[in-house]
Order: structure tokens, then sequence, then C-alpha cells
């Protein structure tokens, strides 16, 4: 059921911190004592893994120790996902060759108990080594340049839309305006008081986004006070909210669903509370929920 209330919670009376930030891994891999380039390959590996083969969760939420994205709910976010995971491949592989040879060299030309280190132009500079390794990186460098920019040309590229809303961030909650049918509404963060059976702990809000599945969204992001971010990972949606400004993206939800989100930018004390809910349903629902809106109003 989609909730109606508007009601202005309590919950911005508690003081808190938060210690989690958006879009970092839920488990930290703290290899403090070894080599940065070794890290970054055992944490690209376990990306790839968490990507490919982790669970995906039944609402799109974040779940405990999870290592890959969120199961893509747009075609933006499917694009986002293999691009990730081609990328992790490809620097893991590289990883892979660099440590080879770094221990390989290590191993043959260790320096033996007794025996005077003689340097020449043989083991010690190579024109075809240098351009060898200077051509290669540049040439991955190029490929994985080329692969993205299309990705964001289609991103940018916004289709006639269906729908528009405009998402305005205040400290710390969002309001959401349907220019189209005059609807407008504070969405703020469900307090645990609150809370229904299923309802995830500081994600929920009172007052949910609501879109129609298969039509194309246009949303037009801005702020009332400070500096926000509108972003929903499932939707592969990360758009600055900023005073003064309109920043507009698309996005086109394939399968009904709930997809959460937060406020990615860095608001005041409160910023850890400030989530976003998008749920997703077919036009019967959404003109339904639509007439709703206005009659309470």
């Amino acid at each position: 059921m989609l909730p109606a209330s508007a009601a202005v919670t309590s919950w911005n009376k508690s003081l808190a911190i938060s210690t989690v930030a958006m879009y970092h891994p839920t488990v930290y891999v703290g290899f403090h004592c070894v080599f940065p380039m070794l890290r970054a390959l055992v944490v690209g590996v376990l990306f790839v893994c968490g990507s490919l083969w982790g669970p995906s969760a039944g609402a799109s939420a974040p779940y405990p120790w999870q290592l890959g994205l969120q199961e893509p709910a747009t075609e933006i976010m499917e694009l986002i996902a293999k691009s990730h995971n081609y990328i992790m491949v490809v620097m893991s592989a590289v990883a892979a060759v660099v440590f080879f040879l770094m221990f390989y060299t290590l191993a043959k030309f260790r320096r033996k108990k007794g025996e005077q280190v003689k340097f020449n132009n043989k083991n010690s500079h190579s024109v075809a080594l240098e351009v060898t390794w200077t051509l290669i990186p540049l040439l991955i460098v190029g490929l994985l340049t080329i692969s993205n920019v299309k990705l964001i040309k289609k991103e940018q590229k916004i289709p006639e839309a269906d729908i528009v809303i405009k998402a305005i961030g205040y400290q710390w909650y969002w309001t959401y305006v349907y220019p189209e049918t005059g609807i407008r509404f504070d969405s703020y963060m469900k307090p645990d008081s609150e809370l229904e059976s299923g309802e995830l702990r500081l994600l929920e809000v009172d007052n949910r986004m609501v879109v129609p599945v298969g039509e194309v969204v246009l949303l037009q992001s801005t702020a009332g006070d400070v500096i926000h971010s509108w972003a929903v990972p499932a939707l592969g949606i990360k758009v600055d909210a900023v005073p003064g400004k309109l920043n507009e993206v698309w996005f086109s939800v394939k399968k009904p669903g709930v997809y959460y989100g937060q406020c990615s930018e860095l608001c005041g004390r409160l910023h850890g509370f400030m989530p976003i809910v998008v749920e997703a349903v077919t036009r019967d629902k959404f003109d339904a929920w639509v007439a709703q809106r206005k009659e309470s109003s």
C-alpha cells in the first residue's frame, strides 16, 4: 500500500552522526601491512566476484556483507554494472601481471650473499621495454575511455519524457513536485517507532516518490538551502541538488518494486538520515495514486 500521510515526524530531534558513507562496501578489508597494489588486486577480485555471483536482495536495498552492486532496475544501471565488471577484470589482470613481474624480478635478480652488484645497460635499461610498457597502458586506457564515453553520452541524451518530477533537497528531507498533476509533498525518514513489518530502518520514508513502470521519467533536481545529492544506486542515478540550479537526469524503471537511496552529498549533521525511496508501479496503480493524492490535498 502506498502511504498517504504527509505529517512531519519528530525524528530530527535526535542528535546522531552517520558513520556509513554512501556507496562504500559494508566490509572493510584491512590489509594495512600489505602493498597497496596487492590490496587493490584482492579488493578488485572480491568486487568482481560479488558483482557477478553475489546474491540479490528481494528489495533494491543494501544487504549485510554485500560486495557487489545492487540489482539494476534500469537500462542505464545495467550498462554501468557491465562497465564496472569489465573494468574490474581488466584492473585485476593488470595487477596480476605487474605482481608476477615484480616477484619474478625480485627472485631472479636478488643479490646473493657475498656477491658484488654490477650494473650495465643489458639489465638496467631497455628502450623496447620502456616503449612497450608505455603503449600498452595507453591502449588499455583508450579502450576503457571509448566504452565509458558511449555510456556517458547515453546518460546525457534525454529522450522525450512521459512524466516530469522535481526533487528539492532540504535539511534534512526531500520535497517532490509533479508539475503536470499539481502534486507536491515532503518526504521524511520514518523514525524507528513508526516502522512497520518489513520496512528498513534508516531507509524508509513517510511518503515515497511513485513512478510508472516502463515510462521515461525526467527528474529535475535542485535544493532550497545547501548542496544535496539525489542518489538511487539501483536506478543508476546520482545527481547533485544545488541551490539556484536545476539539474536534469532521466530513467525508466523496468519492473515494479521499491528502490532505496540516500542523499550522497554531505549536507549537515543529519546527512545520514535523509533517505530516498522510489516505488515503481503499473500505470493503473500510478493513476490511482495520483487520484488519491489529489483528493487528500
